[in-house]
């Protein structure tokens, strides 16, 4: 059973599939300009108190805590990236 959670809430190394994103149309708009989109796999680089970095495809992105919070995910095995 997997648990749902916000970007901006799991420590670093975490493996996870977005699942959804709230917020604006700009704001998902932005998101997939960036690559982040639903079904796409990420892994937690670095989380801190304004901001996490996160790897997708190759990339590395960095958003603010209040994006990251609009990003929903499900944990996933590091061998499933």
């Amino acid at each position: 059973m997997a648990t749902s959670l916000y970007l901006n809430q799991p420590a670093n190394g975490f493996y996870g599939l977005i699942t959804s994103i709230d917020g604006d149309m700009a704001t998902r708009r932005k998101l997939m300009s960036l690559g982040l989109r639903q079904g796409q796999k990420v892994n937690v680089l670095h989380q801190r108190r304004n901001g996490v970095v996160v790897m997708s495809n190759g990339s590395r992105i960095a958003l603010g805590v209040k994006v990251a919070g609009q990003i929903q995910l499900k944990a996933i095995d590091n061998e499933d990236c």
